[in-house]
Protein backbone atom coordinates (compact mmCIF):
# COMPACT_ATOMS: atom_id res chain seq x y z
CA UNK A 1 0.00 0.00 0.00
CA UNK A 2 1.91 2.79 -1.24
CA UNK A 3 -0.49 6.04 -2.19
CA UNK A 4 -1.18 9.49 -0.97
CA UNK A 5 -3.19 8.19 2.43
CA UNK A 6 -0.51 5.51 3.46
CA UNK A 7 1.39 8.26 3.25
CA UNK A 8 -0.43 10.93 5.06
CA UNK A 9 -0.63 8.52 7.71
CA UNK A 10 2.71 7.39 8.26
CA UNK A 11 3.66 10.91 8.67
CA UNK A 12 1.06 11.36 11.07
CA UNK A 13 2.06 8.28 13.25
CA UNK A 14 5.83 8.80 12.81
CA UNK A 15 5.35 12.18 14.52
CA UNK A 16 3.31 10.94 17.44
CA UNK A 17 4.80 7.66 18.64
CA UNK A 18 4.81 8.15 22.10
CA UNK A 19 1.00 9.64 22.27
CA UNK A 20 -0.05 6.22 20.27
CA UNK A 21 1.05 4.34 23.33
CA UNK A 22 -0.25 6.36 25.72
CA UNK A 23 -3.67 6.37 24.20
CA UNK A 24 -5.18 3.37 26.16
CA UNK A 25 -4.37 4.10 29.51
CA UNK A 26 -4.53 7.93 29.45
CA UNK A 27 -8.08 8.16 31.21
CA UNK A 28 -11.39 5.78 31.64
CA UNK A 29 -13.02 6.78 28.59
CA UNK A 30 -9.99 5.85 26.44
CA UNK A 31 -9.83 1.88 29.09
CA UNK A 32 -12.63 1.04 27.86
CA UNK A 33 -11.21 0.28 24.46
CA UNK A 34 -8.49 -1.25 26.20
CA UNK A 35 -10.05 -3.54 28.61
CA UNK A 36 -13.02 -4.16 26.05
CA UNK A 37 -10.29 -5.53 23.36
CA UNK A 38 -8.15 -7.60 26.07
CA UNK A 39 -12.00 -9.28 27.36
CA UNK A 40 -12.83 -10.24 23.67
CA UNK A 41 -8.72 -11.73 22.86
CA UNK A 42 -9.29 -13.57 25.77
CA UNK A 43 -12.38 -15.21 24.38
CA UNK A 44 -11.31 -15.74 21.27
CA UNK A 45 -7.60 -16.15 20.87
CA UNK A 46 -6.31 -19.94 21.72
CA UNK A 47 -4.57 -21.14 24.73
CA UNK A 48 -1.31 -21.03 23.77
CA UNK A 49 0.90 -20.25 19.91
CA UNK A 50 2.21 -17.35 17.76
CA UNK A 51 0.09 -14.64 17.28
CA UNK A 52 0.76 -11.64 14.49
CA UNK A 53 -0.07 -7.99 15.87
CA UNK A 54 -0.77 -6.79 12.49
CA UNK A 55 -0.59 -3.04 12.21
CA UNK A 56 0.46 -3.35 16.30
CA UNK A 57 2.05 0.62 16.78
CA UNK A 58 4.24 0.74 19.47
CA UNK A 59 3.00 -2.94 20.79
CA UNK A 60 0.76 -2.60 23.66
CA UNK A 61 -1.30 -5.32 22.75
CA UNK A 62 1.95 -6.91 21.54
CA UNK A 63 3.43 -6.64 25.07
CA UNK A 64 0.36 -7.83 27.09
CA UNK A 65 0.39 -10.82 25.20
CA UNK A 66 3.30 -11.77 25.45
CA UNK A 67 3.21 -11.53 29.27
CA UNK A 68 0.14 -14.06 28.96
CA UNK A 69 2.53 -16.29 27.34
CA UNK A 70 1.60 -16.09 23.64
CA UNK A 71 4.51 -15.47 21.30
CA UNK A 72 4.26 -12.97 18.92
CA UNK A 73 5.18 -10.78 16.01
CA UNK A 74 5.10 -7.32 15.73
CA UNK A 75 4.41 -5.66 12.85
CA UNK A 76 4.00 -1.99 12.07
CA UNK A 77 4.44 0.75 9.03
CA UNK A 78 6.18 2.96 10.99
CA UNK A 79 9.47 2.81 11.76
CA UNK A 80 9.11 5.61 15.41
CA UNK A 81 6.25 3.17 16.30
CA UNK A 82 8.72 0.12 16.37
CA UNK A 83 11.60 1.46 17.83
CA UNK A 84 9.33 2.88 21.05
CA UNK A 85 8.10 -1.27 20.97
CA UNK A 86 11.35 -1.79 21.36
CA UNK A 87 12.21 -0.27 24.50
CA UNK A 88 8.49 -0.68 26.21
CA UNK A 89 8.94 -4.64 25.31
CA UNK A 90 12.63 -4.72 27.02
CA UNK A 91 11.02 -2.79 29.85
CA UNK A 92 8.61 -5.07 30.46
CA UNK A 93 10.50 -7.72 30.72
CA UNK A 94 8.83 -9.95 27.78
CA UNK A 95 11.84 -10.33 24.75
CA UNK A 96 11.63 -13.84 24.91
CA UNK A 97 7.84 -14.02 23.95
CA UNK A 98 8.98 -12.08 20.54
CA UNK A 99 9.88 -13.43 17.64
CA UNK A 100 9.68 -10.30 15.44
CA UNK A 101 9.62 -6.66 15.22
CA UNK A 102 9.16 -5.97 11.67
CA UNK A 103 8.69 -2.99 9.05
CA UNK A 104 5.93 -3.74 6.71
CA UNK A 105 2.18 -2.65 5.76
CA UNK A 106 -1.10 -5.08 6.31
CA UNK A 107 -1.86 -5.06 3.06
CA UNK A 108 1.19 -6.74 1.97
CA UNK A 109 2.24 -9.66 4.34
CA UNK A 110 4.20 -11.84 1.62
CA UNK A 111 7.09 -11.87 4.35
CA UNK A 112 5.28 -14.87 5.76
CA UNK A 113 4.16 -17.88 4.54
CA UNK A 114 0.17 -19.31 4.38
CA UNK A 115 -1.31 -20.51 7.50
CA UNK A 116 1.76 -19.74 9.79
CA UNK A 117 -0.08 -18.09 12.73
CA UNK A 118 -2.43 -19.15 15.51
CA UNK A 119 -4.17 -16.23 15.14
CA UNK A 120 -3.60 -12.80 13.54
CA UNK A 121 -4.90 -9.65 15.78
CA UNK A 122 -5.20 -6.11 13.65
CA UNK A 123 -5.97 -3.89 16.92
CA UNK A 124 -7.25 -0.14 16.74
CA UNK A 125 -7.44 0.78 13.76
CA UNK A 126 -4.95 -0.23 11.35
CA UNK A 127 -7.84 -1.32 8.78
CA UNK A 128 -9.06 2.12 8.80
CA UNK A 129 -6.71 3.88 7.66
CA UNK A 130 -6.37 1.52 4.20
CA UNK A 131 -7.77 3.41 1.41
CA UNK A 132 -9.20 2.49 -0.76
CA UNK A 133 -11.71 -0.55 -0.63
CA UNK A 134 -9.76 -2.61 -2.85
CA UNK A 135 -6.54 -2.07 -0.23
CA UNK A 136 -9.13 -2.83 2.59
CA UNK A 137 -9.57 -6.37 0.91
CA UNK A 138 -6.24 -6.64 0.17
CA UNK A 139 -5.28 -6.35 3.57
CA UNK A 140 -8.31 -9.02 5.16
CA UNK A 141 -6.95 -11.41 2.42
CA UNK A 142 -3.78 -11.09 3.55
CA UNK A 143 -4.35 -11.23 7.50
CA UNK A 144 -6.78 -14.53 6.43
CA UNK A 145 -4.01 -16.01 4.07
CA UNK A 146 -1.27 -15.82 7.01
CA UNK A 147 -4.13 -17.04 10.21
CA UNK A 148 -3.73 -21.32 10.51
CA UNK A 149 -7.22 -22.96 9.39
CA UNK A 150 -9.81 -22.65 11.54
CA UNK A 151 -8.46 -20.19 13.85
CA UNK A 152 -9.54 -16.25 13.96
CA UNK A 153 -8.64 -13.06 12.59
CA UNK A 154 -9.26 -10.23 15.44
CA UNK A 155 -9.93 -6.53 13.31
CA UNK A 156 -10.99 -3.27 15.48
CA UNK A 157 -11.71 -0.25 13.32
CA UNK A 158 -13.30 3.05 14.03
CA UNK A 159 -17.11 3.78 13.82
CA UNK A 160 -18.67 5.90 11.69
CA UNK A 161 -22.20 6.47 13.47
CA UNK A 162 -20.06 6.60 16.68
CA UNK A 163 -17.84 9.57 15.02
CA UNK A 164 -20.97 11.23 14.01
CA UNK A 165 -23.04 10.78 17.49
CA UNK A 166 -20.24 11.93 19.27
CA UNK A 167 -19.29 15.08 16.38
CA UNK A 168 -21.87 17.86 18.42
CA UNK A 169 -19.76 17.25 21.54
CA UNK A 170 -16.71 16.78 20.30
CA UNK A 171 -16.16 18.56 16.72
CA UNK A 172 -18.96 21.07 16.25
CA UNK A 173 -16.72 23.46 14.14
CA UNK A 174 -16.05 20.81 11.53
CA UNK A 175 -20.16 21.16 10.82
CA UNK A 176 -19.51 24.27 9.79
CA UNK A 177 -18.38 22.51 6.71
CA UNK A 178 -21.54 21.30 5.32
CA UNK A 179 -20.46 19.61 1.99
CA UNK A 180 -17.66 17.87 4.31
CA UNK A 181 -19.19 16.15 6.96
CA UNK A 182 -22.43 15.45 4.07
CA UNK A 183 -20.21 13.06 2.43
CA UNK A 184 -18.40 11.87 5.48
CA UNK A 185 -22.01 10.55 6.40
CA UNK A 186 -22.31 8.72 2.95
CA UNK A 187 -18.25 7.51 2.64
CA UNK A 188 -17.25 7.18 6.02
CA UNK A 189 -13.63 8.89 4.50
CA UNK A 190 -12.15 11.70 6.70
CA UNK A 191 -9.43 13.43 5.37
CA UNK A 192 -8.95 15.94 8.31
CA UNK A 193 -8.38 12.72 10.89
CA UNK A 194 -6.08 14.69 13.44
CA UNK A 195 -5.79 17.71 11.29
CA UNK A 196 -4.51 16.01 8.34
CA UNK A 197 -4.38 12.48 7.72
CA UNK A 198 -6.68 9.70 6.52
CA UNK A 199 -9.23 7.47 8.22
CA UNK A 200 -12.18 5.29 6.88
CA UNK A 201 -15.01 4.90 9.25
CA UNK A 202 -16.79 1.54 9.46
CA UNK A 203 -20.32 0.70 9.88
CA UNK A 204 -21.00 -2.80 11.21
CA UNK A 205 -22.30 -3.74 8.39
CA UNK A 206 -19.81 -2.50 6.18
CA UNK A 207 -17.25 -4.19 8.74
CA UNK A 208 -19.18 -7.73 8.49
CA UNK A 209 -19.33 -7.73 4.54
CA UNK A 210 -15.93 -6.93 4.12
CA UNK A 211 -14.57 -10.02 6.11
CA UNK A 212 -17.18 -11.98 4.09
CA UNK A 213 -16.07 -11.09 0.72
CA UNK A 214 -12.55 -12.54 1.94
CA UNK A 215 -14.54 -15.73 3.24
CA UNK A 216 -13.75 -15.27 6.82
CA UNK A 217 -16.80 -16.70 8.65
CA UNK A 218 -18.09 -13.90 11.44
CA UNK A 219 -18.27 -15.66 15.03
CA UNK A 220 -18.73 -12.49 16.85
CA UNK A 221 -18.93 -8.84 16.73
CA UNK A 222 -18.65 -6.08 19.73
CA UNK A 223 -18.90 -2.41 21.01
CA UNK A 224 -15.89 -1.13 22.66
CA UNK A 225 -16.48 1.82 24.18
CA UNK A 226 -20.38 1.09 22.79
CA UNK A 227 -22.65 3.69 24.62
CA UNK A 228 -19.94 5.98 25.78
CA UNK A 229 -19.59 8.13 23.30
CA UNK A 230 -17.94 11.25 24.35
CA UNK A 231 -14.83 10.87 26.77
CA UNK A 232 -15.04 14.23 28.96
CA UNK A 233 -18.44 13.24 29.85
CA UNK A 234 -17.51 9.82 30.40
CA UNK A 235 -14.35 10.70 32.71
CA UNK A 236 -16.63 13.01 34.27
CA UNK A 237 -19.35 10.15 35.02
CA UNK A 238 -16.81 7.56 36.52
CA UNK A 239 -15.20 10.89 38.92
CA UNK A 240 -17.96 12.37 40.18
CA UNK A 241 -20.43 9.23 40.32
CA UNK A 242 -18.09 5.75 41.19
CA UNK A 243 -21.25 3.50 42.51
CA UNK A 244 -23.61 4.42 39.15
CA UNK A 245 -20.50 3.79 37.09
CA UNK A 246 -20.17 0.33 38.33
CA UNK A 247 -23.51 -0.47 37.43
CA UNK A 248 -23.28 1.61 34.22
CA UNK A 249 -20.30 -0.71 33.36
CA UNK A 250 -22.71 -3.77 33.91
CA UNK A 251 -25.42 -2.19 31.70
CA UNK A 252 -22.16 -1.22 29.04
CA UNK A 253 -21.28 -4.96 28.96
CA UNK A 254 -24.73 -6.47 29.01
CA UNK A 255 -25.45 -4.44 25.52
CA UNK A 256 -22.02 -4.87 24.03
CA UNK A 257 -23.55 -7.63 21.31
CA UNK A 258 -26.57 -5.39 20.62
CA UNK A 259 -26.25 -3.61 16.81
CA UNK A 260 -27.24 -0.02 18.63
CA UNK A 261 -24.32 -0.34 20.43
CA UNK A 262 -21.74 -1.48 18.18
CA UNK A 263 -22.27 1.45 15.88
CA UNK A 264 -22.59 3.75 18.66
CA UNK A 265 -19.21 4.06 19.68
CA UNK A 266 -15.79 5.04 18.77
CA UNK A 267 -14.53 1.21 17.86
CA UNK A 268 -16.15 -1.73 17.23
CA UNK A 269 -14.42 -4.94 17.15
CA UNK A 270 -14.87 -8.46 15.55
CA UNK A 271 -13.72 -12.00 14.68
CA UNK A 272 -13.49 -14.05 11.90
CA UNK A 273 -12.91 -17.86 11.46
CA UNK A 274 -10.60 -18.89 8.56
Amino acid sequence: MKNYESAIVKRLYSATPEREWNRLNQDVFHRLEFDGTMKFLKKHLPKKGLILDAGGGPGRYTIELAKMGYDMVLLDLVPENLRLAEKMIKKNKVEKRIRGIIEGTITDLSLFEDNTFDSVICLGGPLSHVHPLNERKNAVRELKRVVKKNRKVIISVMSKWGVLLATPMGWPNVVKFNSYVTEFAKTGDDYRFAGESFCHFFTSEELIKLLKTQCLKVTDISALEGLNIDNETTNEFEREHKKAWKNWMKIHESVSRESFAIDSGGHMIVAGRK
